[in-house]
């Protein structure tokens, strides 16, 4: 019989990946009992041929014992079974990458954690998944200071080779990944969602842009909604993914701390940007700093901590376009308009960019305004 007519429960019972789908679906299989498994089986899948003594020696509770005879008696009507194979044909369906743990290339870093996930789901480039990595966390009601310093080293960091890794919150983590991408650098959004559901909405058009040149990766099955119990779950990946974790602005009891913990607990090192005294959301870098985590004020602090474990490639530089200017501008605004970027910038750094006074500048802004060739944001302006 050939694979065009085999039926769907067939054909998911030859995929390759179905014994772990399956195992990635069997009810309480939580962390800790994962971590059993692999203290207990060399190559995990092998759980599926126990008989359910063995099961029970391990510790598998009994929802969990049940959805593996079901498997031994390819029985498709168990629920374990069909949310699996549901599952499975939404990968298809919607060309969503499977990595396991018996694979190759799952990603070395991840396994050495506790309790690290049998399957993960990704969008985007696998291949990022080898590559030294850089976490960069932080609140999601960052100050302006704060974002731009995420954008900033997450530039840096990606133009050094690292892929920068945060978990697509609002706030600090959606710096980053933009940071990244300004600079064609690669970006990996660990999600606590399945990789096909945009959490925050917001940030829709970043989940969009993001798979081009990096990757969405979940160990939550396509389709899962965001739960508040996903997200510290999400945090353990983002800092066993990274060589080190990056705090931008946290408070005392924000998640971005968790993710530090993580960070410590598996070795890991962990990386602070101080803050005023007077910023509440400086509070949790200045703990983390008390608490031994490296002082960062540019990314060469970041390099010379890491330098152990190896440089890696630098990304290519992105090429840069000559910006256009309109011949009708005089001289002082074609200067500013040559001066500006797709990013805010101050009146002292225009200033210092074209050599012109305060006044002239601002002349020069104002006609450039009404042609709607600049905007004013906050922190400055920028070309429109």
């Amino acid at each position: 019989m050939t694979d065009t007519t085999l039926s769907p429960a067939d054909a998911f019972l030859r995929d390759p990946c179905s014994p772990w789908l399956l195992l990635a679906h069997l009810p309480g299989l939580g962390e800790r009992r994962w971590q059993a498994i692999l203290d207990h089986l060399p190559d995990p899948s092998e759980l599926l041929t126990l008989d359910p003594a063995s099961l029970r020696t391990i510790g598998l509770p009994p929802l969990a014992r049940a959805g593996v005879l079901a498997w031994q008696q390819g029985d498709p009507d168990h629920p374990a079974m069909q949310d699996a194979q549901a599952c499975w044909h939404r990968l298809k369906d919607q060309a969503i990458q499977v990595i396991h743990w018996g694979q190759p290339d799952y990603p070395s870093a991840l396994r050495q954690i506790h309790g690290a996930p049998p399957v993960l789901y990704l969008k985007g480039q696998r291949d990022l998944l080898s590559r030294p990595q850089i976490a960069i966390v932080g609140s999601r009601n960052a100050t302006r200071s704060g974002l731009d310093h995420a954008r900033q080293f997450a530039r840096a960091l990606a133009e050094r080779g690292f892929v920068v890794t945060s978990g697509m919150a609002l706030g600090i983590d959606g710096a980053a990944h933009q940071g990244a991408l300004d600079v064609g650098g690669t970006t990996l959004a660990v999600l606590g969602t399945g990789v096909d559901v945009v959490y925050p909405a917001a940030h829709r058009g970043l989940a969009a842009a993001i798979p081009e040149n990096g990757a969405l990766l979940s160990e939550f099955p396509p389709g899962t909604r965001a739960r508040a119990g996903h997200f510290p779950r999400r945090n353990r990946i983002i800092s066993g993914m990274a060589q080190g974790t990056l705090v931008v602005e946290a408070g005392l009891r924000s998640g971005s701390l968790i993710t530090a913990r993580l960070a410590l607990e598996q070795g890991r090192e962990i990386f602070a940007i101080p803050g005023s005294i007077h910023n509440p959301l400086a509070r949790g870098c200045h703990q983390l700093i008390r608490q031994g985590a490296t002082l960062v004020e540019s990314v060469q602090d970041i390099e010379e901590q890491l330098a152990a474990w190896g440089s890696p490639a630098p990304a290519p530089a992105p090429a840069e376009e000559e910006p256009v200017v309109p011949e009708h501008l005089g001289a002082k605004a074609q200067a500013v308009f040559r001066a500006l970027a797709f990013d805010p910038c101050s009146t002292d750094d225009l200033c210092d960019r074209t050599g012109l006074s305060a006044d002239a500048l601002l002349q020069a802004i104002l006609m450039l305004e009404m042609d709607g060739l600049v905007l004013t944001v906050p922190g400055g302006y920028q070309r429109a």
